[in-house]
């Protein structure tokens, strides 16, 4: 007999009034927001969805683990990063075959020495459906172990310390923290974050002794301003921790000596609105990372104690309005810049004349690259008496690749590049980089690939990718996975659309607030640009975002439908207006400066026009595949699980929609290293 087909589940319809200063809406499905995750009927809506979504799928189940198989054989088993130096010791990562999670490692002296397991994560992940360790920090003196672990996925880490002498993994827990720690210099004292149990911000700095009760752990610094994000670092010389706190626009640090038993914090420069900056330690200086005049940013640097002042303040790295500054690296005679131009990341090196001293003048030069969309990193490089540059490279074409640079002769060695397995060949396939026409004249940068007998005759499928929120770049890497989908005939492109910083922080700046819909125009313009070059099929084009490129997904559903044949949304932000509107859910606080608040008339009006949930209606929509996380601490599941429900009430065709709820994991999905592809 044919199995019966299950028909899509109808959540039911109970009106709830969500209030603002600037009036009241109706939420018919707000009742699917469960804070605790228990509620009965709930969950067996969110069941329902992913029987329908298995049923319908069924059919090309064998295709599905077909890819999953392919992409599976591609990853080298037994892989390994390439390990660093520290302390006497050299670190890396480690996975063995067949297993999910990462073996953390060293060995003492040399790479010859015997091996030393710090952490096996698949021994402590026995027993989870979801495992996931979110930082690991090991003593000054390399005898202790502290570690974050998160068994939920829903961000709320538990603090644990080894005994890497003797393997002992202490009774003390510290429950509720953010993946941030530091040590101080007795090798005993350790800097951690807690965080608020109902916003998952955050908040309280406090300083745990080993051996001691964490209840009586000592309250460094609280944080009253929940519009920021509280951190710590320890500068790479080792000789200070720092507090910082980041917003949108703000930012202040704090800084103490890793050898002060009392760690007396001192505020480095009051925080205020609109000027960003961060700090680092070289010589008798501080290197500072600073926006003031100079949007695009620059490097400066003062001496020790006289940083409250900036008329000390003096240029190591001038600003440039076609470079801008992402993050930096010190070393003794050296600074790397991590630097977006062009609309791609790239590497330069600022030669420092003498320790203390470097001409402002003096440009950076770029470490050079033979293709025409890639992306460089900085990677580890903790010893800061070295001319050597540890560096990762890939392109969409090229696998991640590993390099120690000497920035003193310019000469390059390559260390590791990651094996694909399999019959992967990257000359079979072609990268490029273009720029796309936006409506207002701006030129959007897409970077794509294809295979090299690929014809330019407006055949082809489109996988067209974005996310273009929080100034976070979108970089043309590597992802074996893909290539099941490429080897297929797609082609796969990224459009980097405002809202990132690829083309430097007007980038970023015209891509939210009263801007945000830049963001949106500008990944439907880029699909219109690649149609019309032959690129793709008009009606071949699938998109794919998410988190905040899921709130793209989710307008671009809404403005254009018609340009799409179908849509993938990933734990898709796409309740605006409400979710900004409750500040008791994490995350909300901090993220005024790139929403707007919707306390404010403007702003509020602003959201409330382009909000996915808000302005469904009744129209033809393409297929579309939602998925969520239930423990989900970025975007509440009931989010994505509200938007469907609406969409299947008004929408007017008969294009599949799917919703996948995993009932085990959050924002990022499944922890595992093979799980996540499924």
């Amino acid at each position: 007999m044919p199995i019966p087909q299950l028909q899509p589940p109808v959540a039911a319809v109970r009106e709830h009034t969500v209030s603002s200063p600037h009036g009241e809406r109706l939420d018919p499905y707000y009742w699917l927001r469960d804070d605790e995750r228990t509620n009965p009927e709930v969950l067996a809506y969110l069941r329902a969805e992913n029987a329908y979504h298995a049923q319908h799928l069924a059919p090309v189940k064998p295709l599905e683990d077909q890819i999953y198989t392919e992409i599976v054989a591609r990853l080298k088993q037994d892989d390994s990063t390439v390990p660093y130096r520290k302390n006497g010791y050299w670190y890396y990562i480690r996975f063995e075959p067949g297993r999910e999670h990462p073996i953390f490692a060293r060995r003492e002296g040399s790479l010859d020495a015997p091996e030393q397991i710090m952490l096996d994560a698949n021994e402590h992940s026995v027993g989870h459906e979801y495992y996931q360790i979110g930082e690991i920090d090991v003593s000054p003196n390399a005898e202790w172990l502290a570690f974050c672990e998160d068994t939920v996925g829903r961000r709320r880490y538990v603090l644990r310390f080894k005994n890497l002498r003797t393997g002992e993994i202490l009774a003390d827990t510290i429950s509720d923290v953010e993946p941030d720690v530091a040590w101080a210099n007795d090798n005993r004292t350790l800097l951690y974050i807690e965080k608020d149990p109902e916003t998952l911000l955050g908040l309280r700095v406090r300083k745990h002794v080993l051996g001691s009760d964490p209840a009586t752990d000592a309250l460094i610094y609280e944080q009253t301003d929940t519009t920021l994000y509280t951190g710590i670092a320890k500068s790479k010389s080792d000789r200070f921790l720092f507090i910082h706190m980041e917003g949108t626009l703000t930012s202040e640090w704090r800084y103490a000596d890793a050898n002060d038993p009392a760690l007396s914090f001192k505020v480095f420069l009051p925080g205020r609105r609109a000027h960003e900056y961060e700090v680092e330690h070289l010589h008798d200086r501080f290197i500072i990372r600073t926006n003031w005049q100079a949007r695009n940013f620059r490097l400066m640097w003062v001496p020790i104690g006289k940083e409250a002042s900036q008329d000390e303040w003096e240029d190591v790295v001038a600003h440039r309005d076609d470079t801008y500054i992402e993050d930096f690296e010190v070393f003794g005679q050296f600074i790397a810049l991590s630097v977006r131009t062009g609309g791609l990341r790239k590497i330069g090196i600022q030669p420092l004349t003498h320790p203390g001293a470097a001409p402002a003048t003096a440009r950076p030069f770029f470490i050079a690259s033979d293709e025409a969309a890639y992306t460089m990193f900085i990677s580890a490089n903790p010893e800061i008496d070295s001319e050597i540059l540890r560096y990762s490279y890939s392109s969409l074409a090229t696998p991640a690749t590993v390099y120690d640079y000497n920035m003193r002769t310019g000469e390059k060695t390559l260390l590791k590049r990651d094996q694909v397995l399999g019959d992967f060949d990257p000359s079979n396939y072609e990268t490029e980089l273009m720029f796309a026409p936006a409506r207002d004249g701006k030129r959007i940068p897409v970077s794509l690939i294809h295979r090299k007998d690929f014809v330019r005759d407006g055949s082809a499928p489109l996988l067209q990718y974005a996310y273009g929120s929080y100034g976070l770049s979108t970089d043309p890497g590597f992802s074996s996975a893909r290539f099941s989908l490429i080897d297929r005939g797609f082609v796969y492109a990224i459009a980097h659309i405002r809202g990132g910083q690829e083309m430097g922080r007007a980038w970023y700046d015209d891509g939210r607030l009263l801007q945000k819909k830049n963001s949106f125009a500008d990944f439907i313009d880029v699909t219109h640009f690649l149609v019309s070059r032959g690129y793709a099929h008009k009606e071949k084009v699938f998109a794919m975002g998410g988190s905040a490129g899921g709130l793209l997904m989710g307008a671009i559903a809404n403005i254009s439908p018609q340009d799409y044949r179908g849509i993938v949304a990933q734990v898709p932000f796409v309740d605006v207006v409400t979710t900004m509107l409750d500040d008791s859910i994490p995350l909300t606080t901090n993220e005024y400066d790139e929403w707007g608040n919707p306390r404010d008339g403007t702003s509020y009006d602003y959201m409330l026009s382009y909000s996915p949930y808000d302005n469904v209606r009744a129209q033809a929509y393409p297929a579309m595949l939602v998925t969520t996380g239930l423990w989900d601490s970025q975007v509440q599941y009931y989010e994505p699980a509200k938007w469907v429900a609406k969409l299947r009430a008004l929408k007017t065709d008969r294009n599949p929609l799917l919703l996948r709820v995993d009932m085990e994991a959050g924002h990022g999905g499944k922890s595992g290293r093979f799980q996540r592809y499924r």
